[in-house]
């Protein structure tokens, strides 16, 4: 008998979790079974470095406790948790006359398909899925809002849809803002990058509320208050206009709205900006001086500013600032940010957006909680289908979310890799596979290569990938035809235009899966704005002024909108170190209460001492933390790291059941996480609200 170390390999692979860097992976596979999970070189940016979440997690994730293997039918209450195993067969009659009972008595629009952005693989994240729904005419979803949506519009408002800088390019940079992005955290090989410009002599500026870890390397750190990042920028754009400091000749040739831009800015002289913002005039100042100063300025934005009210004024004034002073043009000077719109993506096709009824509705995705609820409606939702996605660890005022689940009347289809909060209120569970049991390929959001994986293992269980439980449920209903059945092959080539020069003559499901395919224009050149990529806006121009945006929300220049702060705290709750997003909410790493995150003199304030047991609370509920005493964190702020479950806290609610879903950002009707205001105690073992 061979011993286990023989029946060892090492396995390509890449990691689809919703994040920017889509790291490139090598997979140790022993007996059929992953065992292992590193970084691999096949992505030269990724480059062999992985985050500690995927090395620790993944395993358990695949092969854990908590990982779905058959399908499933609810035997007990909802979100008891109580199941048995049925057949797959048995799972998908129930699944079809739990739809086709909602057509027949409200019309196929009572019909939700509740997913958002689980596995980032183009298959697995939205192809036979969405074909199926259109198909099926079922209600469909805006799902930006809840999370990236506000940022991409802010982007796209700038610069259309043309690819930015390429995170690599910043190590050209002389300046590099770091604003709103834990990188260490959510983006973690651009810290490499940093460290490359640093050694040659650049300088790192660090905004953000909380003294997150890269601002300890940082030259210049400004700690902001939540919400106010437009004033700051406004306020910068401000001084360097007072000072001279901006490029004439490249606002007449590159930019639109520059005067409409600064009519606003200019509301923000020095003392004001530091009076809004919690920043000292004097760091502002130093700050200009260096922006003055630098020959190659890079931006890097993170998800963090659209998290408020101002959010998507705040992204649009810190990329204005490179406008204004000719920061873009050449390698190292530009906005680092959605360089992946390089990949020669086809969704459409891939998505099937010709079987696309118009007439059909359209919801925002803060809003399914409210639609579920809402039973006097002329078409109601009766039947709910929960796939890549887990509501009630991520979305706003969490009770709504528990409570429309929790209705009966509402058949509910879940889909995931393993048991979560959401799962727990379906009524019949279809077991999914993981990224490594099926064929997938990848262009991320982050930076501009594109990837393939082949299966590195067996469907564990009776799991099966998203295309193929697609493939059948559409049978079910009829849909034999190409569109609808086509394999997990001709489904890679109807993703990305295979005739970009980069795949060489190859159809895209040839590629490599042991080399990762940079895209750069179609002649080879680098991607660098208003240079060789134009932006891809009506005037082929920066836009500071969107006529778009003015005509849907008042907001055709970003201005500072704040909100009435009723409690005396300000809860954020960005990326975890311990989770993406909510995957790995399961896994040991995130066993036990969450850590909350506060100033000394807050926790002094109210008696309050270094791991104690706490309760946040206001009119939404009330969670249960373990307190950390943090220099990192300024007065009237508290953290706690987003995409907790329900097992973390006493009360069996998260974070999340603080948040308002009725507080939208300024532009694209975004999720407010930010404008959450709360109060804290010690945790005596009852509700704040008895």
């Amino acid at each position: 008998m061979s011993s286990p170390a023989s029946d060892s390999r090492i396995l390509p692979s890449v990691c689809p979790l919703d994040c920017p860097d889509t790291c490139s992976l090598s997979v140790e596979v022993t007996e059929g079974k992953v065992t292992a999970v590193r970084g691999s070189d096949a992505n030269p940016f990724t480059a062999g470095v992985v985050c500690n979440k995927v090395t620790r997690a993944y395993p358990d994730f695949v092969h854990g406790p908590a990982r779905l293997t058959r399908p499933l039918r609810r035997t007990g209450p909802r979100g008891s948790g109580a199941f048995e195993p049925i057949s797959w067969d048995e799972a998908l009659d129930l699944v079809t006359e739990g739809f086709k009972a909602a057509i027949d008595q409200h019309g196929a629009q009572s019909i939700l398909p509740l997913n958002y952005a689980g596995p980032h693989g183009e298959l697995a994240g939205g192809s036979l899925d969405r074909r199926f729904f259109y198909r099926l005419g079922a209600t469909r979803m805006n799902r930006g809002p809840l999370c990236g949506g506000v940022r991409g519009l802010a982007y796209e408002s700038l610069y259309g849809n043309a690819p930015g800088m390429p995170p690599e390019q910043a190590a050209h940079s002389d300046l590099i803002v770091v604003w709103g992005n834990n990188v260490t955290v959510s983006n973690l090989h651009l810290t490499r990058v940093l460290k490359d410009a640093r050694a040659k002599g650049a300088r790192l500026v660090v905004i953000d509320p909380k003294r997150i870890k890269i601002a300890e390397q940082a030259d210049l750190y400004l700690q902001v208050k939540p919400g106010t990042d437009v004033v700051l920028a406004q306020g910068l754009a401000a001084e360097l206009e007072r000072r001279g400091a901006f490029d004439a000749e490249f606002i007449a040739t590159w930019v639109e709205g520059a005067e409409a831009y600064m009519a606003e800015a200019r509301k923000y002289a020095l003392a004001e900006t530091a009076r809004l913002t919690g920043v000292a005039e004097a760091d502002i100042a130093t700050l200009a001086d260096w922006m003055q100063a630098a020959e190659r300025m890079a931006t890097s934005t993170g998800n963090g500013m659209e998290r408020g009210r101002s959010g998507g004024s705040g992204l649009r004034a810190a990329m204005a600032l490179n406008a204004l002073l000719g920061q873009h043009g050449r390698l190292g000077a530009g906005s680092i940010a959605k360089s992946g719109l390089a990949s020669p993506k086809t969704r459409g096709r891939l998505q099937g957006d010709h079987l696309i009824d118009p007439a059909t509705r359209v919801v925002n995705i803060l809003d399914v909680a409210k639609l579920m609820l809402d039973r006097a409606q002329d078409v109601p939702i009766a039947a709910v289908m929960i796939y890549n996605h887990n509501p009630v660890a991520t979305h706003p005022d969490q009770t709504a979310m528990l409570k429309a689940l929790a209705q009966e009347e509402v058949f509910t289809v879940g889909c995931d890799v393993v048991m979560t909060d959401s799962m727990a209120y379906c009524d019949v569970i279809l077991p999914a596979a993981t990224h490594f049991e099926h064929h997938e390929i990848f262009a991320a959001y982050g930076q501009n290569y594109v990837q393939r994986a082949e299966p590195v293992i067996a469907p564990v269980g009776e799991s099966l990938p998203n295309t193929e439980i697609f493939r059948r449920l559409a049978a079910r209903f009829g849909y034999t035809e190409a569109a609808h059945q086509a394999d997990d092959l001709t489904l890679m080539d109807e993703a990305m235009d295979a005739s970009h020069p980069q795949f060489k003559g190859r159809r895209p499901s040839e590629m490599p899966v042991t080399r990762a395919l940079e895209m750069q224009l179609a002649d080879g050149r680098p991607l660098v704005l208003c240079d060789t990529v134009t932006p891809a806006t009506p005037s082929g121009r920066i836009e500071l002024f969107s006529a778009q945006l003015e005509a849907e929300t008042g907001f055709g220049v970003p201005r500072f909108d704040p909100v009435s702060q009723d409690l005396p705290l300000v809860l954020i709750s960005p990326s975890s170190d311990k989770r993406i997003n909510a995957t790995f909410g399961s896994a040991p790493l995130s066993a036990g209460p969450e850590h909350l995150e506060v100033h000394a003199e807050d926790a002094a304030a109210r008696g309050l001492s270094d791991g104690d047991l706490v309760e946040l609370s206001n009119a939404r509920g009330s969670v249960t933390f373990r307190l950390k005493l943090s220099g990192a964190m300024q007065r009237g702020v508290v953290y706690a790291p987003k995409g907790t479950w329900r097992q973390s806290s006493e009360t069996g609610l998260t974070a999340n059941a603080l948040i308002p879903v009725d507080v939208r950002t300024d532009i694209g009707d975004g999720a407010c996480y930010n404008e959450t205001f709360v109060e804290l105690r010690a945790y005596t073992g009852r509700l704040a609200a008895e």
